[in-house]
């Protein structure tokens, strides 16, 4: 006979990772949905730096999830340096790379917890996926404003971000065009043009240059002149932060850190000095950054991290862990964290968008004379 399943009394949530809008939508729904079962909610602060050090473990009651909901950001803190299989140590000034994995098994167990629930992108999911296997009871959010979790439709914080990104776009218009100047805007994404293609379609991009798309440099400049030669003396350019040249390598800052990933950056000053050098226009770079990140969520991320958190909350009572609660159009369904995380999710060199965009002129760099 099978063991009968222990009822949950007491479940534990994280933020890991970068900071998205709707990640206390999130929150406020776990929490919420867990009271009215009769369960108790621990707050773990900084992503799974909390469950290594047991700082800034508190209950979240109905008070401290009150008026979060329009909210961005995290109540909870969050990490993107907290891996605790590949976790840092200083010792006598030297940095070493320590596993803390079965410290926070013991520490999970310590709280008495029932289940945690794991909000997070890519990495914060794999570390979810180890611990999965190491027997802990887990149940991933998918988040990121780079929509680039492979077992989701969307991630919340997306819509945010790309939202974010358009209004930047329609206010550069005018003072490109005041100026008669090329505008090079960088965007967030990482390995992923999705926030390139959709704000750069929506907010009316001449050139919009993806990671899935390797650009040539004389295209992009072909395009540009295009635009001043039929008398529109301003050109708007969007890239994605992994944009790169066929051929070229991503630009980046700075050398790789001991566990973590390369920061992407700098594509939009490198594009905008040679636009300058070949066209002779007047060429500025601009970089939103983590303009991207904060801010209120939309309504769209609001629902959609609601539901998310509900979702966790019912799999949780169903038993259902090492799984991740995604957005399958229209519904929400549970996908196992390994499926979910497979493969990143990124633009289809042929997709709709991409065709749509073309269709309307809108250059990707890769276009033949």
């Amino acid at each position: 006979m099978a063991a009968r399943r222990r009822p949950v009394r007491r479940i534990g949530i994280l933020t890991g990772g970068g900071d998205a809008p709707g990640l206390n939508a999130v929150i406020r729904a776990v929490t919420r949905s867990a009271h009215r079962l009769g369960w108790e909610v621990i707050g773990i602060r900084n992503g799974f730096e909390g469950l290594i050090t047991l700082r800034g473990i508190n209950r979240l009651d109905a008070n401290e999830v009150s008026g979060i909901l329009h909210r961005g950001g995290t109540i909870l803190g969050t990490s993107n340096r907290a891996n605790p299989f590949e976790y840092k140590v200083t010792k006598g000034g030297k940095v070493d790379l320590c596993d803390k994995s079965r410290e926070v098994v013991r520490n999970f167990r310590r709280l008495g917890l029932s289940a945690l629930v794991v909000i997070g992108g890519d990495g914060s999911l794999r570390i979810a996926r180890e611990f999965a296997h190491m027997g802990l009871p887990i149940v991933g959010v998918p988040k990121t404003i780079d929509n680039d979790v492979a077992g989701t439709d969307t991630t919340f914080g997306f819509d945010t971000a790309v939202g974010t990104a358009t209004d930047a776009l329609d206010r550069l218009h005018s003072t490109a065009e005041s100026h008669e100047r090329t505008m090079v805007v960088e965007l967030m994404g990482r390995y992923a043009g999705w926030i390139a293609l959709h704000a750069g379609i929506a907010g009316g991009a001449d050139v919009i240059l993806l990671p899935e798309i390797p650009f040539a440099l004389d295209a992009v400049c072909r395009k540009v002149r295009e635009r001043y030669r039929k008398k529109r003396n301003f050109c708007i350019v969007v890239a994605a932060e992994g944009a790169a040249p066929v051929g070229g390598s991503f630009v980046t800052h700075g050398p790789k850190e001991a566990g973590r990933e390369v920061r992407l950056g700098g594509i939009a000053e490198w594009l905008a000095e040679r636009i300058h050098a070949e066209t002779g226009r007047e060429t500025r770079s601009l970089v939103l950054g983590h303009l991207q990140r904060g801010g209120a969520p939309s309504s769209f991320d609001r629902l959609l991290g609601t539901r998310l958190g509900a979702a966790a909350i019912r799999a949780i009572q169903r038993g259902a862990f090492g799984r991740v609660v995604c957005l399958r159009h229209p519904e929400i369904v549970e996908v196992p964290i390994s499926r979910a995380i497979a493969h990143p999710n990124r633009v289809p060199a042929n997709c709709d968008a991409v065709r749509a965009a073309r269709a309307l002129g809108i250059g990707f760099g890769d276009e033949r004379e």
